[in-house]
């Protein structure tokens, strides 16, 4: 059922200009401010007012998200109660998100790769830094301005506290947060999630930037959650045919995308670090080495 559009109404000093989005918890209106100017505003929906858990989730994306400071990070400015309303406001981001950028231009070359994920890292990097685990790395979550080829992190919303006991930071085996294309596989097993979990949902992200395409082919929830737990991913270098991407590159996604979160990068820093030095090297050579190189000769001279 839809909530009341909110539009036009002046809510803890902010004035509410239009919905311009609207989600299964919360609706997002275009909003001003007499200082901070534009700002995007977070209405918990009607429907979930009364719902503890829904309002648990509301304030602690909007708790992790201020103690986030970084320029990759959308800044949040104010949160709290008023009017029987749970409100988040936001810094008003250009752009659009990465997903739908991607969507309708493409794969992204591999220097402009490596830049984005450069700065994602370090907006993660900050957000380890202050203790938190985004969990919930998707290319929805990242707003992209394609003017200055800037991205800035959003939604802490399922965001976990990396302080907290370790009991309280297993996720229970069948039962996971974040979107499935894109969670560590420890997400889905009941192991202990740290940042490593970040890293690879962020090589999961680099994978797709590049190739269109996602290391895992499953085309519903169970078999894809069964090819996560069981089966490696798609090397790069086969994800495209025809595409070929240095053999650094792809050593640096695929090491991302390790089962075995010790197996990975140790930090989203070096993750970056290695995306950016693979890519900055020849694409790898499209196959069989000096023999079919030869042959190739002989076919060309008959």
């Amino acid at each position: 059922m839809p909530s009341d559009n909110l539009a036009g109404r002046t809510i803890a000093g902010y004035r509410l200009l239009e919905r311009v989005g609207e989600g299964g918890t919360a609706e997002v209106y275009r909003a001003q401010h007499a200082e901070r100017g534009a700002c995007a505003f977070k209405v918990l929906r009607s429907g979930l007012r009364s719902d503890p858990t829904a309002i648990k989730r509301f304030l602690r994306e909007a708790g992790y998200g201020a103690r986030v400071q970084h320029p990759g990070v959308v800044r949040t400015y104010d949160y709290g109660e008023t009017e029987g309303l749970h409100y988040l406001a936001l810094e008003w981001a250009d752009g659009k998100s990465l997903a739908e950028y991607v969507h309708r231009t493409g794969p992204l070359a591999p220097a402009l790769v490596a830049d984005l994920v450069g700065q994602l890292a370090a907006a993660l990097a900050a957000a380890h830094q202050a203790g938190i685990i985004h969990r919930d790395l998707k290319p929805e979550n990242i707003m992209y301005d394609a003017t200055t080829q800037r991205v800035k992190l959003l939604d802490f919303g399922i965001a976990r506290d990396a302080d907290l006991p370790a009991e309280e930071r297993l996720t229970r085996t069948g039962f996971f947060v974040g979107t499935l294309k894109y969670v560590a596989p420890e997400a889905l097993s009941g192991e202990l999630v740290d940042g490593r979990a970040d890293i690879y949902s962020l090589a999961t992200i680099t994978y797709w930037l590049l190739t269109g395409r996602h290391p895992y082919a499953g085309k519903t929830p169970r078999e894809l959650f069964q090819q996560l737990l069981t089966e490696p991913p798609l090397p790069l270098n086969k994800a495209v045919p025809g595409r070929r991407f240095p053999a650094g590159l792809e050593a640096a996604v695929m090491r991302g995308l390790e089962r075995d979160p010790g197996r990975r990068q140790p930090t989203v820093t070096a993750f970056a670090e290695a995306v950016a030095a693979g890519s900055a090297a020849p694409p790898a050579p499209s196959g069989g080495g000096l023999i079919e190189a030869l042959k190739r000769v002989v076919r060309r001279r008959e």
